[in-house]
Order: structure tokens, then sequence, then C-alpha cells
């Protein structure tokens, strides 16, 4: 008799067991890391078909540039100097019925502009992808499958995965992103599939128009993917990233390829202490080419076909106290990008054309140069003290310097004109004010619920 309770206490288990809905990353402490959401839960979860989330993002800038006309270039970050400025409000949510899932996060603020700015796609053919697409950042649908820990098959727009950053500054442990993260892509509009064989991995294949791109500079789409692992004790994060496509406007012959890789470590966690809380460092380490059409990626022998590649590095060191209600970060990184091709442009795209994304007086008028083989070296270094009174509201204070090889930030003069109003008449002899460094001081409010 015993043995046949034993056996029916097994098969009662192991039934129990197969019916639990398996949950990737379950148990898992993702609130530490880099990139990621630092709540621990949602005051929304107990909504069955329906999860709101509202994110708001406010900043004050000042550069000790001082440009006249109070423009921030180079950064997807910040818009504006000596301003406070509602940087991104984000209202939406995830929606859910048996296994259809869909997500829409709308985006209203100075990234509204600046991040559908760096997509050129909008010149190929007509209808206005860039204003149809503007006030969007996630929207999406699609089906989930019980396969394994679960199988996401989803079509629409969604954030990339590149440069360790996440889109939402409440996840970011720095305000203004390392160049590694700024001139590396926030968004992808195409086809997702999220598999978790495993609660600990995630393998993420991508099929989209391009790199940070509405619509399509070629026939060919863009093929990527993103894969992910977390350790059990909640303490390491691996990510890759890989991505290759033709994104130069009418040269199909060009291809690139991008690599982008990080470690997350937390290495010290005493949640409960007055003192330290927790300690933890991210490093990121990219590479990628672009070949043919005129360039050869890593190599410079044929004067014809220079070299087109890009390099570069970050790091961060964080540390909690206070029980976790305090932060501070700091950290920076180094980029090499010679033909400049995921150079952020400060002053328009290399076009005779005026951008139909930010139609202003002098866009398209003074190109930032980015023809193959011209040089661009740059580095930074930044840190910060967050104070966190909860999981919902982030305080921070960040100090920031950046240096370029060649005139790239905003300086006295500004971008706009002799005036900094665009009403001005422009003076034949005026250019956009560009210099080699800028050091800035950011406070920023950070709300998510």
């Amino acid at each position: 008799m015993k043995m046949i309770l034993m056996l029916l206490n097994l098969v009662c288990a192991w039934m129990d067991s197969i019916s639990q809905e398996k949950i990737p990353f379950q148990g898992i402490d993702q609130t530490w890391q880099n990139g990621a959401d630092r709540r621990d839960s949602s005051v929304f979860s107990g909504s069955k078909y329906f999860t709101p989330a509202v994110l708001l993002d406010l900043n004050y800038n000042y550069s000790f540039n001082d440009p006249i006309d109070n423009t921030v270039v180079g950064s997807t970050a910040l818009a504006r100097h000596n301003e406070m400025q509602l940087a991104a409000l984000h209202v939406g949510g995830d929606f859910t019925y048996d296994h259809a899932r869909g997500r829409i996060m709308l985006q209203l603020g100075t990234r509204s502009t600046l991040i559908p700015r760096n997509d050129y796609s909008p010149y190929r053919g007509q209808y206005d992808l860039a204003s149809v697409y503007r006030y969007l950042s996630e929207a999406y649908a699609g089906y989930h499958f019980d396969v394994a820990y679960g199988l996401n098959v989803d079509a629409g727009l969604f954030l990339s995965y590149i440069g360790l950053n996440s889109y939402y500054q409440a996840e970011n442990w720095e305000y203004q992103a390392s160049f590694t993260s700024d001139n590396t892509p926030w968004f992808f509009n195409g086809l997702r599939i999220q598999f978790f064989p495993t609660r600990n991995l995630k393998i993420e294949p991508w099929i989209i128009n391009g790199w940070q791109s509405y619509g399509k500079f070629n026939s060919m789409p863009g093929f990527g993917g993103s894969v992910t692992y977390m350790s059990d004790n909640s303490n390491v994060k691996l990510i890759s990233n890989n991505y290759y496509g033709t994104d130069a406007a009418g040269l199909a012959d060009r291809i690139r390829f991008h690599s982008d890789n990080s470690l997350l470590l937390r290495y010290y966690h005493r949640p409960n202490e007055r003192g330290i809380s927790q300690m933890a460092f991210s490093v990121t380490g990219d590479i990628g080419f672009e070949k043919g059409g005129g360039v050869n990626g890593f190599s410079d022998a044929d004067p014809a076909k220079p070299a087109q590649y890009f390099a570069s590095v970050m790091a961060y060191h964080r540390i909690w106290f206070g029980r976790k209600r305090f932060a501070w970060t700091i950290g920076g990184g180094l980029m090499n990008n010679p033909g400049r091709y995921l150079v952020l442009y400060p002053t328009g795209q290399a076009s005779p054309l005026p951008s139909p994304n930010n139609p202003t007086q002098t866009e398209g008028a003074f190109p930032f140069s980015a023809n193959p083989g011209d040089p661009f070296h740059a580095w930074d270094c930044s840190t910060n003290l967050d104070f966190m009174p909860n999981q919902a509201i982030t305080f921070r204070a960040e100090w920031v310097h950046r240096e370029a090889s060649v005139p790239y930030f905003a300086g006295r003069g500004g971008v706009t004109s002799q005036t900094g109003y665009t009403t001005s008449p422009l003076n034949p002899a005026w250019r956009p004010d560009l210099v080699r460094s800028e050091s800035k001081v950011i406070v920023a409010i950070l709300f998510r619920m």
C-alpha cells in the first residue's frame, strides 16, 4: 500500500509540474541590471487583459559651451540646453487575450523628434514615414506558443537591444549614453521571434526593414538576433546582439555587419545594509564594418576603397547604498568610426536636400561630412548620483564630458543662425559653430508606473 501511495504522489507531482506555466527568468532578480526595469512588480499587475504603463522623463541640461540657440547635437537623449524639457512621455501597455498579445507605447516629447531625425529611409519613396511612426516607440502584435519556456512571434515596431542601454531612461544607470549605445539603433520595424528554451536563456531572431529604419534602403531586409543568458543566482547576465543588412541608400552591394556584446556582473549584494547595499559593473564591446560600394571593411590597403568600420567599448560601475535608495555610477567609453557611417550627424545628414524629418532653416545646408575615409574618434566619461525614494521615481544629477577628434559638439555660436533663431535671415558668411569637446550637467526626473 505504501508503494502505491508513493507512486500516486509521484504521478500527481509530475502532473502538477507539467500543468504549471513556465515563466522565463522567473525568480531571477533583474532589478539591478543596466538597461532593465528596476521595479520588482507593477501596481497594475492585477489586470487580466491589459497592463498599463506610464513613463515620464524630464531633464534640465546645461552645457558649459553655452550655445546661443540652446540646441544640443550629437545626442539621442538631450535636445535643448539651459531649459527644463519633457524629453519623453510614454503611455500605453500590454494587451493579452488567450495566447494573442500586443503592446502599444506612445511617445511624446523631444525624443519623438530626435529619434526619427536619425532615420533617413523616408527619403526613399513617398508618404512621410517619419511622421507616421514618430509618436510610437513600440507597436506590435503577435502570438504566444506554449513551447518550452515560451515562444513569441511578434510583428511591428519594437525596441532594439544593441548597445546595452534601454530606450527608456528609467532603466539605465546613466542618462547620457556613451557613444557605443548612442550610435547604435533604438528601434526596429519588422518581425521578431522570442524563444525561451530554458528558464535562463532567450534566443531572439529578427527579420527587419533595416538598421533603425522605418523603411528599406534597398531590397534585402536586415537580419539579426539577440541571445540573453542570466545565471540562477541573479548575479550574471550575458548578451550578444548581431546584425547583417544593406543600409546604404542606392548601394545594394554594400553590406553591414555589427556585433554588440555585454557582460553584467553583480559581485556584492546585501540589500538590507544601511551602508553599501550592492555593487555591480557592466562592460560592452562593439565591432562592425561596411564592405562594398566603395568601402573595404577593416582594410585600407586600397586608397580608392578606404576602411569603414566601427569599434567601441564602454564600461560602468554602480554602487547602491542606503538600502538601495541611493546609487552612484561612474563610467565612460571610446569609439573609433572611420567613415562616420554610424555617427549621429550634428548638423543634418550629408545631403543637399532638406530633411523631411526635421525641416529647419539650416537642415541639409551645412551637412556634417560622412564620406568614406573621413575619420572619427571620440571618448566620454560621466558620473551621477541617484536618489530613489521608491521604485516608481528616480532623481538624477549627472556630469558628462565628451571629446571628439573633429569639431562635433555645439559651441557658443550654436548650429541654427547667427542670432540663434530660425526666423533670422542667414548671414552668408555664417557657419554652424562646432567644437571638439563639451562638458555638461544634467538633472533628470524619471517616473515609471
